[in-house]
């Protein structure tokens, strides 16, 4: 029987797109725009399409859980996409075919580990504000105490996982948007962003990527490590100036 399985690719703008039927573009941040070029948008149904300049991609995670039905799901974006290597040369972009059969071997599939040094927090201060995540730390202490204890190991650690790509099961998927978002919503409640610049005021994209891995090793699930193919590679330097520029000043 053939797995029912939706890779939604997060998209802003019309973009090339593998022609696989797994894949279905989302048109994030659509609300109050006009597009002919998306399978699917954020902002119908149960929807935090306005909140997109601060949750990112996000807000079609959002959507996905509260309106799509299906056996497993996945998100990738508009420019990154899983790949495999084709004799340790040639790279193939994933396809149905290959997500099925990866998903008969672990719990969830992620992009291989990315390293931080001196560690994940310290990465993270060191390009955003780190006040932002010790509160984090707090809303996860009041709501869910019993993963506390794995949040300061990722946060000490020197890897994660980035990028807010997967595949996996539906029901997982659910429990693991159920639990972000409410630790999310409660921190919009609790940090003031006015004056952060529009990069900064991601600041929710940012901390899910992190609380990703979170979930993943309190839970025990067995993950899948794949490589990631960059269509472009831009978007990265704005990461690594951000970083030097703390390192240095």
């Amino acid at each position: 029987m053939l797995m029912d399985i939706k890779i939604l690719i997060a998209m802003h703008k019309p973009y090339w797109r593998p022609k696989d039927k797994a894949y279905h573009s989302l048109y994030v941040g659509a609300r109050g725009r006009e597009a002919d070029w998306a399978q699917l948008r954020d902002d119908v149904g149960d929807n935090i399409s306005a909140k997109n300049p601060n949750f990112c991609e996000l807000t079609g995670l959002y959507w996905a859980w509260k309106n799509l039905d299906c056996e497993y799901i996945g998100l990738c974006h508009y420019r990154r996409y899983f790949i495999r290597r084709i004799l340790g040369m040639s790279l193939h972009i994933f396809n149905h075919k290959d997500y099925a059969k990866a998903m008969e071997k672990c719990d969830i599939m992620v992009p291989k580990f990315t390293r931080c040094e001196p560690s994940v927090f310290e990465r993270y201060a060191q390009a955003h504000h780190a006040e932002d995540m010790i509160k984090t730390g707090e809303i996860i202490a009041e709501l869910y105490p019993e993963y506390k204890k794995t949040f300061d190991e990722v946060m000490a650690g020197s890897e994660t996982y980035y990028l807010n790509m997967f595949c996996t099961r539906k029901d997982i998927f659910n429990n693991y948007c159920e639990w972000l978002f409410n630790i999310l919503f409660t921190l919009e409640q609790r940090i003031d962003i006015s004056d952060y610049d529009d990069y900064q005021k991601r600041v929710f994209g940012f901390i899910s990527e992190r609380l990703f891995m979170v979930f993943i090793k309190h839970n025990n699930l067995k993950v899948g490590l794949q490589d990631v193919y960059y269509l472009d590679k831009g978007g990265w330097h704005r990461k690594a100036q951000l970083w030097l520029q703390k390192k240095i000043y």
